[in-house]
């Protein structure tokens, strides 16, 4: 603790103040400092490891109904010379208190121990105890188990013999022998007596088990209200050293994943050189970084492309950039420029939005029918467009459809983005030879794709009557999503590029042909035969029915 309050000492002493939010700009400067102190970042590190959650802890102390245990007590054995962790496996009973710190625990600790010392329970004093009351008891003795003198918390001194109970008679003959209880059918079974020597040791000693409790239990009530008068302060220091350790771990990520500071400005601008998502690019063998400039034009970025092209994760690690930079945080760029924002906004608030606002819109209007999901999207973005005091906005889609005439405003305020694609100039060629290069570019994208992101969304069973209404019913940008969310059997796919290739090129549809279909079909128009054929006011509509379902 030392350690670590004259590092701190050192951290003030060039001006890191830990109490300084306002615009985040000192938060930079103290990561700078210890990207500059490698040494200084091992020894924090080190000492804040030893700091357990001091919160939970204080509010365990002050619950009545909590128990404090070993390990709780452990979190303060560096500030607090009264609680001995180790003494309960050492001693191999219910002792925390360290020895020294009561000269009246110690003592009655110390007879506790010599009576009952080592794991049996018998110690060599009460083994002592036990033979002299056998010599006076002879007659006592058993052939095999020697009785002795035991302790049971809470009951006291015992006189126990083995395998056989004392008849009336006997207990007669022995005025001061008195039976107390048996411990039922366990072997060997143990009968309790009171003797005149252990009604002796309950008068000297007592329960000097629970005494030894008891005691414990008031010096370490005494010791929380200690504790509790200093929580407040207690506490605060906990808060710095928590913030001490944010700010190692933004210095230390920044150090093995070369973020670099941003520039804060007042300006409503955003310009990022080479940003990453800084989630991603630790989950990829190589991430492609992109660039991100929205100045007082182009404010509204509509990027558009196929589903794994890319587009979220550029979206979001804009997203997380700005939010790093707004912490105080180094952010996974080579170069950044953030413009103060007020909010990151998502589409169920953009209402709220103002020209200091990053607005991120990720496939609004998904979910509903495609013509009403373009229609919302094109009427947000217009009035987005149409606002004087324009937010940042990025927005992401599929379809392709908002191309259209009348959809979209023609304004400076938008700017077309799309995620690039590496793909043969021939149509004919198989979907494999696609490839996404994750790359940003002016632009815009005509095609969706379905069929390549289809075999990346993988396979799994599905009914016959969805890979029919997959293939036939579903439209050619809205494949797309169905292939992510639910995955494309392969024959599905081979037949939807088939339908797709037919209709691209006016050419007429073969019908699916195989056994199954077949089968199936003849299914159908029996049926549809016999249901012509079928007289309701004189037939039975009960054998139609079992004839048509063939149930007897």
């Amino acid at each position: 603790m030392d350690g670590l309050n004259g590092s701190l000492r050192r951290c003030n002493s060039v001006g890191l103040t830990m109490t300084n939010n306002d615009l985040n700009f000192l938060n930079f400067e103290k990561i700078t400092f210890f990207l500059y102190s490698e040494e200084l970042i091992v020894f924090l590190h080190g000492t804040l490891k030893s700091i357990k959650d001091v919160p939970y802890l204080v509010k365990k102390f002050n619950s009545p109904s909590s128990l404090c245990t070993s390990s709780d007590w452990a979190a303060f054995l560096k500030v607090i010379g009264v609680i001995d962790v180790t003494r309960v496996k050492e001693k191999g009973y219910a002792t925390i208190v360290k020895e020294g710190f009561c000269d009246e625990l110690d003592e009655l600790r110390q007879i506790y121990e010599d009576i009952f010392a080592g794991t049996s329970g018998r110690g060599s004093n009460m083994m002592q105890v036990s033979s002299l009351e056998l010599a006076r008891l002879p007659h006592l003795h058993g052939e095999k188990l020697v009785p002795c003198i035991v302790y049971i918390q809470q009951i006291g001194y015992l006189l126990c013999l083995y395998e056989e109970k004392l008849d009336e008679s006997t207990l007669k003959n022995l005025e001061d022998v008195e039976f107390a209880f048996s411990d039922g059918d366990n072997e060997p079974r143990r009968f309790f007596y009171r003797t005149s020597k252990t009604r002796e040791l309950d008068d000297i000693l007592g329960d000097i088990y629970h005494k030894i409790l008891d005691m414990e239990r008031v010096i370490i009530r005494d010791l929380i209200s200690h504790i509790l008068l200093f929580s407040t302060h207690l506490l605060k220091a906990v808060t710095f050293a928590a913030e001490l350790d944010c700010y190692l771990s933004l210095a230390l990520v920044s150090q093995q994943n070369n973020y670099v500071r941003p520039v804060l400005t007042t300006e409503s601008i955003l310009h990022i050189q080479n940003g990453r998502h800084l989630l991603q690019e630790m989950t990829v063998d190589t991430f492609i970084p992109n660039d991100t400039k929205i100045l007082d034009n182009g404010r509204i970025n509509i990027i558009t492309g196929p589903n794994y092209s890319g587009k979220s994760i550029y979206i979001k690690q804009v997203a997380l950039i700005v939010f790093l930079s707004h912490i105080g945080s180094f952010v996974p760029a080579d170069a950044a420029v953030v413009g103060l924002t007020d909010s990151r906004l998502n589409g169920n608030n953009c209402r709220q939005a103002t020209a200091r606002s990053l607005c991120l819109l990720d496939e609004f209007g998904k979910g509903t029918l495609a013509e009403d999901g373009i229609g919302l999207l094109g009427g947000t973005v217009k009035y987005f467009a149409e606002s004087e005091d324009t937010p940042k906005v990025l927005v992401c889609t599929h379809l392709t459809e908002i191309f259209r005439e009348s959809v979209l405003p023609k304004s400076e305020k938008i700017m077309f983005y799309t995620m690039s694609v590496l793909r043969p100039e021939e149509s004919s060629l198989p979907v494999e030879d696609i490839v996404f290069l994750y790359r940003l570019v002016p632009g815009q994208a005509h095609l969706s794709y379905g069929m390549h992101c289809a075999m990346l969304a993988g396979t799994f069973a599905v009914n016959f009557e969805t890979m029919l209404f997959l293939v036939c019913v579903v439209p050619t940008p809205t494949i797309n999503y169905s292939c992510r969310e639910h995955g494309i059997p392969e024959d599905v796919i081979k037949r939807a590029a088939l339908i797709l290739d037919a209709t691209t090129n006016n050419n007429h549809v073969e019908r699916l042909s195989n056994e199954n279909l077949t089968t199936q079909d003849q299914q159908y128009k029996d049926a549809l035969e016999k249901l012509l054929a079928f007289e309701p006011r004189n037939g039975n509509l009960q054998l139609f029915l079992q004839d048509i379902f063939h149930v007897t």
